[in-house]
């Protein structure tokens, strides 16, 4: 730019020192035969002037670039900053060291989110707690989340806090905490950050504890606190969810009527903790099954924003999301995050499939869970294994045309699924065309519109995970256990709220 200003420039002199010249000229009695020779030829005016034209173009293209050039690079610096900013270096446990994450490796991606109940600082208003509970660290949520190396589906299973469990030592920084037997999984986080002192200690270990119960080695975490969650919801303008019942929580203060709600960061966040109060059983249980609805809605909400229309908002979003969150030593890298986002921009919504892991009752503690076998173990054979909580995969790695590259996974009213390929007699009936018939299967009659197997009796069966959906709130229940495993989602949304006309979601109450 500067180099275009200044031939800009020197191009002007000249000019006016041919217009100085031509003056002289005039005036003189005898033409001067040397001075005219030593001048360069002079263009006609048309000439000129489009000479001068390309010249703007050039410099005002270059100047483009230049700004491109620099906001791109500040953008980076700005994102960079904030993700160092937020590094928690991830402690070796158990011969379990960093491994930097590699979006391009071909293999899948696994972390551990961690949601941080802490009452300091803003996330005391937030999460209703008292003055004498500053400096308490608690984990909230866990979810255990795996990124398909095809990078075509994304599996998420929330851990109870309530679960009771038996961990490995683990290393903090400041010492080593001895195994721990029958402890509720949620205290390996408060403890470890109570003898290392920090956040890493604790999501060190907590990464180290989920190691060992699921024969998974996870190397990288998030963590995310109230105040998180509440920006990153502001940042996008709201989110819309379904409320099934008319709900009301005393201790958040949250009353929401039943519908689609347009909710606020602030709204968000308590509905996502809540446990008390109408719309909830006081489940720790129940509350992961709308832990895991809300991420599924924000992920929905994301995807509506234009790139090129939203480029600001979708900017403020990654950095408001970015300084929210605290990345693990081997995460935090702009390259390596920028890369996995941009390996998921063609994700479906309903290739992120979610479930709680399996649980039942503790046998000597009714108000605490454990994980129930060999279901649990099921589970996280399909994280070990590659594959989809939900149906299958196809393994064909041909890309040449679009009937080689269907390797996409069946979103869950699709394909049932047991753990173990389906009897013949257990899928519902198919017409001609491919689609489910209208006339019921022996199990009963697969419904498009909920996605639900419909029972001759009219009970309503989830075919991914079999489990008793409930008309009301559309949660599913395994049918051995009677515990939650998640929400029927597509039920949820077009039955019990129905799909909201573009701009008719009702917001607050």
């Amino acid at each position: 730019m500067l180099t275009c200003l200044a031939s800009d420039m020197a191009a002007t002199m000249e000019k006016g020192r041919d217009v100085a010249a031509h003056s002289n000229k005039n005036n003189d009695k005898l033409p001067n035969i040397v001075s005219s020779a030593s001048k360069p030829p002079r263009h006609s005016g048309p000439y000129a002037a489009s000479h001068h034209i390309r010249k703007i173009v050039a410099c005002a293209l270059v100047a483009v670039l230049m700004f491109v050039g620099t906001a791109a690079a500040l953008v980076w610096v700005n994102l960079d900053s904030a993700i160092q900013d937020g590094k928690l270096n991830f402690l070796p446990q158990n011969g379990e060291s960093e491994e930097i994450l590699d979006p391009n490796a071909g293999k899948p991606i696994t972390f551990l989110l961690i949601g941080q109940d802490t009452r300091d600082g803003n996330n005391k208003a937030l999460s209703g707690g008292t003055a004498d509970e500053e400096g308490i660290h608690n984990s909230d949520t866990a979810m255990v989340v795996q990124i398909s190396a095809r990078r075509d589906y994304v599996n998420i299973v929330s851990i109870p806090r309530d679960s009771l469990v038996d961990v490995p030592s683990c290393h903090t920084s400041k010492g080593t905490i001895p195994a721990q037997y029958g402890v509720m999984f949620n205290s390996v986080f408060s403890t470890a950050y109570r003898e290392g002192g920090n956040l890493a200690s604790a999501a060190s270990c907590t990464v180290n504890a989920v190691n060992s119960l699921t024969g998974l080695h996870i190397h990288n975490f998030v963590v995310v606190d109230f105040q998180g969650l509440f920006d990153m919801i502001d940042a996008i303008g709201g989110v819309d969810v379904c409320v099934p019942v008319d709900t009301k929580d005393t201790y958040t203060e949250l009353d929401l009527k039943k519908g689609w709600r347009h909710l606020d960061g602030l709204q968000a966040t308590e509905y996502a903790r809540m446990r008390h109060g109408t719309g909830t059983d006081g489940s720790d249980i129940m509350r992961t099954t709308r832990q895991q609805y809300l991420i599924k809605s924000l992920f929905k909400e994301v995807t509506k924003k234009n790139l090129l229309t939203q480029s600001n908002e979708l900017y403020q979003l990654a950095m408001t999301a970015i300084r929210s969150l605290n990345f693990s030593s081997g995460m935090a890298r702009t390259s390596s995050l920028i890369g996995l986002a941009w390996s998921l921009r063609d994700l479906q919504i309903d290739h992120i499939y979610s479930q709680t892991i399996p649980v039942v009752a503790a046998p000597y503690n009714p108000n605490r869970v454990v994980w129930a076998e060999p279901a649990a173990d099921d589970v996280w054979k399909k994280f070990r294994n590659d594959e989809p909580l939900f149906g299958t995969v196809q393994k064909d790695d041909s890309k040449s045309d679009d009937s080689n590259n269907s390797t996409s996974s069946p979103s869950p009213s699709d394909t049932p699924s047991t753990g173990d390929t389906p009897d013949a007699t257990d899928a519902p009936d198919l017409s001609d065309d491919g689609s489910p018939s209208a006339e019921p299967s022996p199990t009963g009659t697969l419904d498009q519109v909920s996605g639900l197997l419909i029972m001759p009796d009219g009970t309503m069966v989830d075919p991914d995970t079999n489990g008793i959906v409930d008309p009301e709130t559309a949660a599913i229940r395994d049918p051995e256990t009677n515990q939650y495993v998640g929400l029927a989602n597509k039920y949820l949304d077009n039955v019990i709220c129905g799909v909201p006309t573009e701009g008719k979601t009702e917001s607050k109450q």
